[in-house]
């Protein structure tokens, strides 16, 4: 009997504040968009740091004819220190950093440089002559990359030692910074969603005052007068959070992975799998925020 009271209470509150109930469905649904959209970011910008980090390579470029830096006095790097540079890097002392190395003759690098920039001006601006000779390191751990810049400075022969995380960590620093935007609009929405809630059932409370009055003098407890209301709230919400975890989803699973895998096949990208890690989230937050709003505008407009 209760329960048949509490949906038909609920029903009847809906149909009361329709336009009220689909705003708070659509603001809810906006909100929690912007909040997994943040979420999977960050999720593949550590799928994206996991993939490219393991890749970075450290490059010790050698002296060339032209080379102005303060190790390049002599001019153009020399084979005893060409050996010896191999030697340093193949040393006990680097041995606990260094996976492996690799030399790139200026042929080789010549011929990456015309496969990186075909089709542009630059390509054809450059010759052989005016790149590089250089040992390509690949690291143990990326992150100490540091241990060879520093082992290597002032080092004859060696013009620079380069490390490619630093061309990387602009780009994530872009990708984190569109996280924190998404996030900042995800917390606008969010107050704005919890207080068209609150104003939904300030105004449902308002319109059956009637109804709870007599509910009131007949003895009803509290928690049956105050659910009708907060359950409102809260099934909006989950709507709403339903209708963003679906939107994640088809974006996912059309945009990124029927899409963008095809177009931009350089890494690994997330998954629909990762969207169903998030819509526990979202539903909890849902919840959370409706109630709250709920429980909060409830004890003082419908004081029993």
């Amino acid at each position: 009997m209760r329960l048949r009271f509490l949906v038909g209470e609920i029903l009847t509150g809906l149909r009361r504040n329709t336009a009220m109930t689909i705003s708070v469905v659509l603001v809810t649904f906006v909100s929690l968009v912007f909040v997994g959209a943040g979420g999977l970011l960050q999720l593949q910008v550590g799928q994206m740091k996991d993939y490219w980090y393991d890749r970075v390579q450290v490059s010790v470029f050698l002296c060339a004819k032209d080379s102005e830096a303060p190790t390049c006095t002599s001019g153009e790097v020399t084979g005893a220190q060409r050996d010896a540079v191999l030697a340093e890097l193949q040393s006990p002392t680097l041995a606990p950093y260094v996976e492996s190395v690799q030399f790139e003759s200026r042929a080789d690098a010549y011929k990456r440089f015309k496969e990186q920039f075909k089709g542009t001006a630059i390509a054809d601006s450059a010759t052989e002559d005016q790149l590089n000779e250089s040992y390509r390191v690949k690291l143990k751990d990326p992150t100490k990359y540091e241990v060879v810049t520093q082992y290597f400075a002032g080092t004859p022969g060696v013009e620079q030692v380069q490390d490619q995380r630093r061309v990387l960590d602009p780009f994530f620093t872009v990708l984190n910074v569109a996280t924190a935007v998404a996030g900042g609009f995800a917390v606008v929405m969010i107050v704005a969603a919890a207080l068209l809630i609150a104003t939904t059932i300030r105004l449902s409370a308002f319109s059956r005052r009637r109804e709870t009055g007599i509910m009131r003098l007949v003895g009803a407890s509290k928690l049956l007068i105050q659910l009708p209301f907060l359950l409102e709230g809260v099934l909006a919400a989950v709507v709403g959070a339903g209708l963003a975890v679906g939107a994640l989803y088809a974006a996912v699973r059309f945009g990124v992975q029927g899409w963008l895998v095809e177009a931009l096949p350089l890494f690994g990208y997330v998954g629909t799998h990762q969207v169903w890690l998030v819509a526990p989230v979202l539903l909890g937050i849902a919840v959370l925020l409706a109630g709250t709003a709920s429980v909060t505008t409830l004890s003082r407009y419908l004081r029993v």
